[in-house]
Order: C-alpha cells, then sequence, then structure tokens
C-alpha cells in the first residue's frame, strides 16, 4: 500500500480498497461517493469475464485506457464483495453521512442488498441519463445509470434545497481519462448532499472524476485505487488541479 499526501485536505492510497479501508479510522469521513467495478455487461461468467474494453466500449472508438481491476466477479461474489467493503466505509463515516454509489441496472438489486447488509439505510436511487446508449431493436434504450443513496443512520440535509432524482449529462470522450469515467459536472450535483469542507471517502478513485469534483467545491478527499496506472493518472490530474488553484 502506497499513501501520498497532495495536501492536508487530499490523501491518496493505491492498493486494494478493503486492505485500505481497514487501516482508516472510524467516524473520519462525512460522506462516501465512489464508482465501484460493476462486474456486469453480460449474463454468463464468461462473458462477465471479458475486457472490460469490450465489455463497455462501443467497437468503433479506438481510445485506450489502462486496464480496469476487479470488474470480472459473479454476482453472489460481487454481492459480498460489496458488503465487505460497504461494510468498512460505515465504520468510517461518521453518524448522518451520506452514501452515493453507481452501478447499472444489472447490479442495482444485488447492490441495494449489500448496502443494507453493510448497515447502511437505504434512502433511494439516482438516475443519470447519459444521452446515449446503444440501440436495441424493439426494446428500450439502456441509457441511464444509477446511484444508489443511502446514509448511516438519520439523514440531516445540509440545506433546504429539493434537489431533482434524474441528471442528464452527456459523456464527453475527449474528458474521458479512464474507460467508466463519469462527468465532473455530475459529481458536482451529487455532492450537494454533502456540506462545503466535509471529507468525502472515495474507495475506487479511477481516473480522479470525484477527487476533482471535491477540491473544486471546497470538499476534502480520501482516495484509493488498485491500479498503478490509475493511481498515477487521478494523483497528476489532482495535483495539477491544486497548483493551478493556488
Amino acid at each position: 500500500m502506497i499513501k501520498i499526501s497532495l495536501a492536508d485536505h487530499v490523501t491518496l492510497f493505491q492498493g486494494d480498497a478493503l486492505g485500505v479501508l481497514t487501516t482508516l479510522p472510524a467516524a473520519s469521513v462525512d460522506a462516501v461517493l465512489t464508482d465501484p467495478p460493476y462486474s456486469s455487461g453480460g449474463i454468463t461468467l464468461s462473458a462477465k469475464q471479458v475486457d472490460p474494453a469490450r465489455k463497455y466500449q462501443r467497437s468503433y472508438i479506438k481510445r485506450q485506457y489502462p486496464p480496469m481491476l476487479g470488474d470480472s466477479k459473479d454476482q453472489r461474489s460481487w454481492t459480498m464483495w460489496c458488503t465487505l467493503w460497504l461494510a468498512e466505509c460505515w465504520r468510517i463515516a461518521r453518524e448522518g453521512s451520506p452514501l452515493l454509489v453507481f452501478t447499472d441496472w444489472r447490479q442495482l438489486p444485488a447492490l441495494s442488498d449489500s448496502v443494507q447488509a453493510a448497515g447502511w439505510a437505504w434512502r433511494g436511487i439516482v438516475a443519470w441519463d447519459k444521452r446515449s446508449g446503444r440501440p436495441q431493436l424493439g426494446r428500450f434504450r439502456q441509457q441511464c445509470e444509477y446511484v444508489l443513496f443511502a446514509s448511516k443512520g438519520r439523514f440531516c440535509a445540509p440545506s433546504q434545497a429539493c434537489l431533482p432524482g434524474v441528471y442528464s449529462y452527456p459523456v464527453n470522450p475527449a474528458h474521458k481519462v479512464h474507460l467508466t469515467s463519469k462527468p465532473v459536472a455530475l459529481i458536482t450535483d451529487l455532492l450537494a448532499v454533502t456540506a462545503t469542507g466535509v471529507t468525502v471517502l472515495d474507495p475506487f478513485m479511477g481516473g480522479g472524476s470525484v477527487g476533482e469534483a471535491c477540491l473544486a467545491t471546497g470538499r476534502g478527499y480520501v482516495g484509493c485505487e488498485l491500479s498503478p496506472e490509475y493511481f498515477e493518472i487521478s494523483r497528476t490530474r489532482l495535483k495539477k488541479f491544486l497548483i493551478e488553484c493556488r
């Protein structure tokens, strides 16, 4: 495990999420917002174990990204794995902390089970309309992903704003540094359930979108990433952001 502090309010870990989470103190963060590997994209185990670049990327897109790690579990093992790291997140979060976890339609039922098994109170689902999706003759286009919203105990809203249940942002390939990057603007909107100045935990840092949104909105950030390549991409991205904001 590697630990790097980019600033007093920004700490990054390179290592397995479960291993890192067990080292963090209890009640030390104010929110959890993360985008774990979905381990979906197929019905059979062999289909799930296909290279994520083939599962999640259209064939005509030529841009290559570093390999995604941890995306080949079957649904039962994925559910158990999620319960383990979500239970650690529950321990690390302060009472009242919100939890926001990305997933797709295939894993939404399994994730809702894991969230509740880990001790979180399930509060609802937010839809992200990507404005795109593979055409399917005679069927509905699967153009949404989802964010499962929960809290540790009673959730105390940081404001009186009434937030929407659907956010619509396209994926801009020019801004992607990770195969499954989420738009920073979307992350920024989701952070509305947290107060400025809080510390956000992200066990699956990927390309650093959550980290950038946290820094841009005056929030602290604790990120973890298993892949050495993506850890370096995120470290460089967030360090550059901090320098440019001075």
